[in-house]
Order: C-alpha cells, then sequence, then structure tokens
C-alpha cells in the first residue's frame, strides 16, 4: 500500500518541530530556515510563471514577500507563537 505525503502534514510537523525545539538558537535556525525555503519557493514559482500571470499575481507574490520579510529577526518565543498559530490554522482547515 503506498501512502501519499500530505503538504499540510509536512509544513505541520515542521511547525511542531520549531515549537517543541527546547534550545532556543536551533528554534530560530528552524525558522530562519522555513524563510530561506519559502523565498526559494517564490523565486521558483515566479520563474514557471509567463508573463501574463506575473503580472496577475504581482501582488500576491509581493504580500509573500512581505511576510518572509516580517519574519526575519524574530526570537524564539516569536517564532514558537507564529508556528503554533500557524499549526492552529492548518488544524482549523483541515477537511
Amino acid at each position: 500500500m503506498k501512502k501519499t505525503i500530505n503538504t499540510d502534514d509536512v509544513i505541520f510537523n515542521f511547525f511542531k518541530q520549531i515549537c517543541d525545539e527546547k534550545d532556543d538558537q536551533k528554534c530560530i535556525e528552524l525558522g530562519n530556515n522555513w524563510i530561506k525555503a519559502m523565498e526559494t519557493n517564490l523565486i521558483k514559482m515566479e520563474a514557471n510563471l509567463d508573463e501574463k500571470d506575473k503580472t496577475r499575481y504581482k501582488e500576491d507574490i509581493q504580500n509573500n514577500r512581505n511576510h518572509l520579510n516580517s519574519l526575519k529577526g524574530k526570537n524564539s518565543s516569536e517564532w514558537r507563537e507564529y508556528a503554533t498559530k500557524c499549526m492552529i490554522e492548518i488544524m482549523d482547515n483541515k477537511v
């Protein structure tokens, strides 16, 4: 039997790892790794858009970049709080 990987589960587990990390510096590193991964995803997604869609999604892409920039410099407590909110949101939106 083949089990598929649910993206929400992967994201939830990553945020759980941030919440569970006892070492504050490692917690911050995990959060910063999240930012880097999401920035990479944005760059790749934007590169795959044609010009029409780049224009169409320009504001959404910029909003995502602004959100990621707002996460930079968070301390471990702020990362844990953010990760907890994200986990709650994922659970609230599970089908």
